[in-house]
């Protein structure tokens, strides 16, 4: 059995249509709610939404690979890139190479996917970088591209990308496809049929020495802002990192045939995902700013440090909830402390009490703001 660039029809995917549908109807329907709600943020507002999504995709997108990266350090850097901000803060090349990246998928939300864009995103991506020789460029070197793991001597090849020599046509076909199948090309496809196709097919090719993750998931985001006009404030790669082990499952599973319909049905299930979990993300943002205004000059200074805290882990909070050992090491005050403080802070309705003695948790009174 071959890899599917090896098959007889490549790069001819097969795919039903009607097994996509509703979901196709659904995220449009979904991104117009978005794009609604973004409208009536005063700027501020929108701003820090917009900092908080593309920063939670630029840490995802890279955590997918292994590679953690500082968020206070990405959002710095991408308030520079967008010209939110001008005070001086030095970042690590990886923070700011990633934050360029999704700057210019902001910033450029119609733009083509083409090779030159392609290989700016890699010089961005592997910023800093000194062990990779082709930055900016595809892969020159005749050493097979593999995805491998194991141990040396009972390494399991995952996937073998075309080699070196074919890159310039194989990547030739993608952007006339891609150009082709737009919302203004001759052949155009629906937003998630194009996006997963597009996902699938870059990583198929694997034209990078590195990075071809990254970069692969920034074209699916940018055929889903295609589609919709605008940016997608969806951060895609939060639902892959979630679902990591899967997406990379769904790909090796892809990567010998030319038949993609339980990919793109996987695909377009994480997009939908990813759309529900941002405009989570946004009525929260918008909530805990009245959160917080309710609650003004009713806190003390350590239950205003324990609830920022706790603000900043997002929609979810802690996991498990906040416990009073949370509470200690936030802190630092002694337990008798410990006790009043979270009980005038759910006497006050700021915290919801569950469970009880050692099993005690409490969590953000936030949900009935919305």
């Amino acid at each position: 059995m071959g890899w599917n660039w090896e098959l007889e029809g490549w790069p001819d995917f097969k795919w039903q249509p009607d097994l996509l549908r509703t979901r196709e109807q659904t995220y449009i329907e979904n991104a117009a709610i978005a794009v609604g709600t973004m409208r009536h943020l005063e700027q501020d507002d929108c701003e820090d939404v917009v900092i908080e999504l593309l920063s939670s995709d630029a840490v995802s997108t890279s955590a997918i690979e292994g590679e953690i990266l500082d968020r206070d350090s990405v959002q710095s850097s991408l308030r520079r890139q967008l010209g939110m901000s001008a005070a001086p803060f030095r970042s690590r090349p990886a923070e700011a190479g990633i934050a360029e990246m999704m700057a210019d998928l902001y910033r450029a939300p119609l733009a083509s996917i083409t090779e030159e864009r392609l290989q700016e995103w890699h010089r961005m991506v592997m910023n800093g970088r000194r062990d990779i020789v082709d930055i900016g460029h595809y892969r020159r070197h005749s050493d097979p591209m593999q995805i491998v793991s194991g141990a040396f001597g009972r390494q399991r090849v995952h996937f073998e990308a075309p080699p070196s020599d074919r890159l310039a046509i194989e990547m030739g076909r993608l952007l006339e496809w891609l150009a082709r199948t737009s919302p203004e090309g001759a052949d155009p496809l629906p937003a998630l049929s194009r996006a997963g196709i597009a996902h699938l097919w870059f990583e198929s090719i694997h034209p990078f020495e590195d990075g071809n993750g990254r970069i692969g998931r920034a074209i699916a985001e940018s055929a889903l802002a295609r589609a919709i006009s605008t940016p997608t404030f969806s951060a895609l790669s939060k639902s892959l990192l979630e679902h990591r082990k899967d997406y990379y499952a769904m790909l090796e599973m892809t990567s010998t045939t030319l038949v993609i319909d339980n990919w793109l049905s996987w695909f377009a299930d994480r997009a939908l995902e990813a759309q529900k979990s941002a405009d989570e993300l946004v009525r929260f943002l918008i909530e805990k700013t009245r959160f917080m205004d309710r609650l003004r000059d009713a806190l003390n200074e350590r239950q205003e440090k324990v609830l920022l805290r706790m603000l900043a882990e997002g929609p979810r909070g802690f996991t498990g909830g906040l416990s009073a050992g949370n509470y200690a090491t936030i802190t630092g005050a002694p337990p008798s402390t410990i006790t009043r403080d979270l009980s005038d802070m759910v006497e006050k309705g700021a915290l919801l009490r569950t469970g009880e003695r050692k099993a005690t948790r409490y969590r953000l009174n936030i949900a009935n703001e919305t």
